[in-house]
């Protein structure tokens, strides 16, 4: 979970930062949290990280939080953005900005509390990475990526709406950041596909959703077509415990 606090008043965003921590602590989720004093600084490390939740004070030095939320909302259009401010007036042109709460200050921890709790609700259990692409950070998840294919130092992945992203990334930085999903599975020097866009074997090419034809690994074939009948029971067999209950 990444969280951004965008505030020039240190003693507000010292209060955020302690209740964001004792609340994800308590949750058992892990945060990072990244403190700005502007909204300059702010979308500049926007070219580094998305986040998933943004504080955002409206009154600042230099750019205001609106002006600073209009930029956001250019660059991510998922992140939870929730405002702070000391008085009212301008949260009607905050809300154009898909505002998702508004606190006034000062407040309470049992305020920012249920804020996050509604947050934490809305917020996406799919996993997902982030991919350095076109001088720009783009978080994709799992289920978008169709293959992955290594180009001397860099890798091309290939998205379920049919496009492509390029970054300077080795195949084993991205496994490492799936964190072992069964989903990808490799099946030649290079290759990563995932499981749920395989459509066939044949002539040692595996066959994708996209009418890609990825060629297999001749001596592992069997164990690659082993692994994606696996994943697949495992899915089955999740859907239908999850049915159950």
């Amino acid at each position: 979970m990444k969280i951004a606090l965008v505030d020039d008043e240190k003693l507000y965003a010292d209060k955020i930062d302690d209740i964001c921590r004792g609340f994800f602590g308590e949750n058992g989720a892990e945060a990072e949290i990244y403190a700005f004093s502007d909204g300059e600084s702010f979308l500049g490390s926007l070219n580094e990280r998305g986040y998933d939740i943004v504080f955002m004070d409206i009154f600042m030095n230099g750019m205001d939080g609106v002006s600073a939320a209009k930029k956001l909302r250019e660059n991510n259009g998922a992140c939870l953005l929730i405002f702070l401010t000391s008085c009212g007036e301008r949260m009607p042109e905050a809300f154009s900005c898909h505002a998702f709460e508004y606190i006034i200050k000062p407040f309470t921890p049992e305020r920012v509390g249920n804020v996050l709790r509604d947050a934490f609700a809305l917020l996406p259990k799919h996993n997902y990475i982030e991919i350095y692409s076109e001088r720009r950070t783009v978080r994709v998840p799992f289920e978008n990526i169709v293959s992955v294919m290594s180009d001397a130092h860099y890798l091309d992945i290939a998205l379920s709406n049919g496009t492509e992203l390029r970054s300077r990334m080795t195949m084993p930085q991205f496994m490492e950041q799936t964190n072992g999903d069964a989903r990808f599975i490799p099946i030649n020097k290079g290759i990563t596909v995932n499981a749920d866009y395989i459509t066939d074997f044949e002539n040692n090419c595996c066959i994708l959703e996209n009418s890609a034809r990825l060629p297999i690994r001749v001596r592992d074939r069997l164990k690659i077509e082993q692994a994606a009948r696996d994943y697949n029971f495992a899915k089955i067999r999740g859907v239908q415990r999850s049915g159950k209950g």
